[in-house]
């Protein structure tokens, strides 16, 4: 597929990077040329500088004959721009852009063809706050993820001593949860990834990847750890967009505090409250953290748009007695740095937004893609068309599909109704089958499975 990436920020920076090793053939375009040099000494990419939304340099990106517009600058109006010139100039089939200014997405007759022809909206915003908030929502998981709209749900836990199944083979696990649906799809325990048997016993450490219906999630994770409390005492660090959204989200369940550090800001986002408190001041200010009962809060959120006053200010607030911390971090290398052993978790706002844009990219009707551990694994969710005779997986059980190494069928959703497979579960056409692929290498060789032939009709 022929892809042009608008903006090498850390979010097409992160696309490009995911897409040069899956056989595309990306160009990404930037008015800075140090940075697209640096991604042309590490990737297989084409790079063109210039203004992303003028005609000329579309031109010279290779629009006229582009699969595919990416537009994800710093600025709404030039991502607008550019979708409206790439179709009206260059006829290019599909234009993704990131808009971040709610003004403009509450207007959805503004995206209209017949207006400004964009065919998918990304805001990664808004995607970071869902995925902090469903992290909130379900204290101790690392990982909270929605597949067939929010119908069935794949969670990463880790395992404590003390957990019930800890120590045990998961054979086990439907006599310690009778009535409940769950399927563990993949384990990662320190450098190794394990596609678990009914014979795997689970360790100590293991971070467990296990899907199941949002009421049962808990109920799961109770067998891996100790399980705690509901959060209900969160501190957000930073009133920027991800923290305002997130206590809009939060304050009606959660008694919020916003610390924030510009006055005209903090004054500004008070005043969209009810409930929540909002604190002029830095979040990595000790007495300030100690007057507001650090040591009782369930979560602290440095959100702010700083990675090291996110660090820092996590650091302390868990030094301090905060329960969980987490920080948004946009470098890679600071992730690793801290996660696990200082900061609980960390949020990179690159993985989380860029399953919204891969599921538009692969091929075969794939219409969910979530980045695991980093961008090193990939959870998809991809709807079975055809017969047995067009289709690689239709009419087959799941133990004669034969799938790619390191890859796992966690899930299918039939209609309303949530099946988790085993190895005679046959896969019906219009199924949405939930897959991990903890190679990436393998994506292609699924994406294909799902794809039907020229025979079906």
């Amino acid at each position: 597929m022929k892809i042009i990436i608008l903006g090498a920020g850390q979010v097409g920076s992160s696309v490009a990077a995911n897409l040069c090793g899956e056989a595309n053939d990306i160009t990404i375009v930037d008015r800075n040329p140090a940075v697209l040099q640096h991604l042309q000494d590490r990737y297989d990419l084409r790079t063109v500088v210039g203004h992303a939304s003028h005609p000329q340099v579309l031109g010279r990106a290779g629009a006229q004959d582009a699969d595919m517009i990416l537009a994800v600058t710093n600025s709404d109006e030039v991502n607008m721009v550019a979708c409206q010139v790439a179709y009206t100039l260059f006829h290019t089939p599909t234009k993704i852009a990131r808009v971040r200014e709610i003004q403009y997405q509450i207007h959805e007759e503004l995206f209209a063809q017949e207006s400004l022809p964009i065919d998918v909206l990304i805001n990664p915003e808004q995607e970071v706050t869902d995925y902090t908030q469903r992290l909130i929502e379900f204290p101790g998981a690392l990982q909270v993820l929605d597949f067939a709209g929010g119908k069935v749900q794949l969670v990463a836990a880790r395992a404590f001593y003390g957990g019930p199944l800890v120590g045990h083979q998961l054979r086990e696990l439907p006599q310690q949860l009778p009535g409940i649906e769950t399927r563990v799809t993949t384990i990662f325990r320190r450098d190794e990834v394990i596609i678990p048997t009914g014979n795997t016993v689970i360790e100590a450490g293991d971070d467990v990847f296990f899907i199941a219906a949002p009421k049962h999630i808990r109920a799961v994770m109770s067998e891996f750890r100790k399980l705690d409390g509901p959060n209900r005492r969160v501190i957000i660090a930073g009133g920027g967009n991800i923290g305002k959204r997130l206590a809009l989200a939060l304050e009606k369940t959660c008694n919020i505090k916003i610390i924030e550090s510009n006055p005209l800001r903090a004054e500004a986002i008070a005043e969209e409250f009810k409930h929540a408190y909002v604190l002029l001041g830095d979040a990595a200010d000790e007495d300030l953290l100690r007057e507001e009962n650090i040591e009782n809060t369930d979560v602290f959120c440095a959100l702010t748009n700083a990675d090291e006053a996110n660090i820092i200010s996590s650091m302390l607030a868990k030094q301090l007695g905060a329960k969980t911390v987490m920080a948004l971090i946009n470098r890679a290398a600071y992730v690793d740095l801290v996660q696990r052993d200082i900061i609980d978790i960390a949020i990179s706002p690159q993985q989380a937004t860029i399953g919204s844009l891969l599921a538009h990219v692969r091929r075969g009707d794939v219409v969910k893609v979530h980045s695991l551990r980093r961008g090193a694994a990939e959870a998809i969710e991809a709807i079975a068309h055809g017969d047995r005779n067009s289709s690689q997986v239709v009419g087959r059980r799941i133990e004669e599909i034969g799938l790619p190494s390191g890859t796992n069928i966690g899930a299918i959703v039939r209609g309303k109704d949530v099946i988790m497979v085993h190895h005679d579960t046959v896969i019906e056409p219009e199924d949405h089958v939930i897959l991990v692929v903890t190679d990436k290498r393998r994506v292609s060789d699924v994406e294909r499975m799902f794809q039907v032939n020229v025979t079906f009709i």
